[in-house]
């Protein structure tokens, strides 16, 4: 790994944000640095780094736990191809249906500008054809939105808890209240929230995090992909949902892997007090609800503590925890399209429409900044004692993927071809059939990264630790 490449200084911007000691860097490689997907935006780079980061976390609690130290090496080639695992899934040998909305996606409005609707659970969409009266098809919908002005109906849609975001330029971006408030954020937060006796089983695991117990309440792909991490290197994850909650099969499956499934309601007292049993035996709370939500039912951060002192509490929202979007909906795509990424690539492609990135690439590196967080603040639990705090955004992560040089001549990148994703894959058998998806990128050789369980339904499990 060369000190000069991108990949190395974003590494290095990571482990310099979580006050890691600086000379673990030089065990971690990097090889194919010149593959990327057609982007102007240098996404291998951020592939490389943020899958990097929490494998030689990994690796360093693991020797902290009295395993040997070892080295990690990342192929950027095959980080692409994980960054995309959910397109890539196969189940008994075909791909799974389609599971966007047919009206979600960009419309032009009345006064020229662009708007995305994000309609892929059922009551997202119902709630956009509410406020635009329309019929449940691509034509009504644009037909309605071409009545509207663009600013004028974001709003409104957000208003009604819509998922819904305004094509803006990187300019308009940086205007922007929600812009301001998380520019004084670092990429990504790791907080001493309370004092706990130090916890670090002496005996030496067979994995970085066996024996650590994860509780993963989230859906679609950050979240999900770091629960998913964090199982793939010998944790005990188990991912708790609701019946009355959609979710997208297609990502039930590919980040289900190495997860058992459960389901409790939070809206009911027995749900809650299962969970509050729950977190009392768990290393790490990982969320991905939207700031002041998990608290609405009981589950302030002091809350926590108190069920469980030395509690890693893992936060995961779209547009960061403070200012006036902290509670806004949002989800990838639709980040992109409100901080000038969808824009910017639409202008590089000469268009006058948005464009958007060639995976959801804020998604799964805020899901693996969110595993490397909790690996590092396991690893200063351990060492230091306390309770502690990650937050990441997918927002934040996108302001920094921002801030990385363009690549002159991105959008001529070759994709990914069928035979260099099949060299990847992994096959499983499954209640779902034969799965085959991504295998785990980084090369560990005392810790080979690996799924101990195949993606299940639901509510395959009961709410319960091992």
């Amino acid at each position: 790994m060369q000190p000069d490449t991108l990949a190395h200084k974003l590494i290095d911007t990571i482990w310099h944000t979580a006050g890691r000691d600086q000379d673990a860097l030089q065990r971690l490689f990097f090889s194919n640095l010149a593959t990327q997907l057609p982007s102007v935006f240098p996404v291998g780079a951020l592939a490389s780094a943020t899958i990097g980061a929490q494998a030689l976390a990994a690796a360093e609690f693991w020797h902290l736990r009295g395993g040997r130290q070892q080295t990690v090496s990342v192929d950027q080639h095959h980080a692409l191809a994980i960054f995309r695992s959910e397109r890539y899934l196969l189940i008994d040998g075909k791909p799974p249906a389609d599971p966007w909305s047919p009206i979600a996606g960009y419309y032009q409005a009345g006064d020229g500008r662009w708007i995305q609707l994000h309609t892929n659970f059922p009551h997202h969409r119902d709630g956009v054809l509410r406020v635009l009266q329309c019929a449940d098809n691509r034509a009504a919908v644009a037909a309605a939105i071409a009545g509207w002005n663009a600013a004028e109906l974001d709003a409104r849609l957000a208003e009604e808890g819509m998922c819904v975001a305004l094509i803006r330029s990187p300019e308009e971006w940086r205007a922007h209240p929600q812009a301001a408030a998380i520019a004084a954020l670092p990429l990504f937060e790791i907080e001493h929230v309370k004092e706990a006796p130090a916890e670090l089983p002496r005996a030496t695991p067979q994995r970085p995090l066996s024996g650590m117990r994860v509780l993963d309440l989230s859906r679609v792909i950050a979240a999900p992909v770091a629960g998913r991490t964090l199982a793939q290197h010998g944790a005990e994850v188990l991912a708790i949902s609701a019946a009355h909650l959609p979710n997208i099969p297609t990502l039930v499956i590919d980040n289900g892997r190495g997860k058992r499934a459960a389901q409790l309601d939070l809206r009911s007292e027995a749900g809650r007090a299962r969970l509050r049993e729950l977190i009392r035996d768990a290393d790490v709370l990982l969320h991905a609800y939207r700031p002041g939500a998990l608290e609405a039912y009981g589950f302030s951060s002091d809350a926590l503590q108190a069920l469980r002192p030395g509690l890693i509490e893992v936060c995961l929202c779209a547009y960061g925890h403070t200012g006036p979007w902290a509670g806004r909906r949002g989800f990838d795509s639709l980040v992109q399209s409100a901080t000038g990424i969808a824009w910017e690539e639409g202008q590089a492609a000469g268009s006058d429409k948005p464009g958007k990135l060639p995976c959801q690439a804020l998604d799964h590196a805020t899901g693996y900044l969110a595993a490397f967080g909790a690996i590092s603040a396991l690893h200063r639990r351990a060492v230091e004692g306390g309770g502690w705090r990650v937050r990441v955004s997918l927002a934040q992560t996108g302001r920094w993927l921002q801030s990385m040089p363009r690549l002159a001549d991105g959008l001529q990148h070759a994709d990914l071809t069928a035979a260099e994703v099949d060299q990847w894959r992994q096959t499983v058998a499954s209640s779902f059939g034969k799965i085959s998806a991504i295998a785990p990128v980084e090369r560990m050789p005392q810790t080979p990264p690996h799924f101990d369980l195949p993606p299940s339904t639901l509510d395959a499990y009961e709410a319960r630790w091992q």
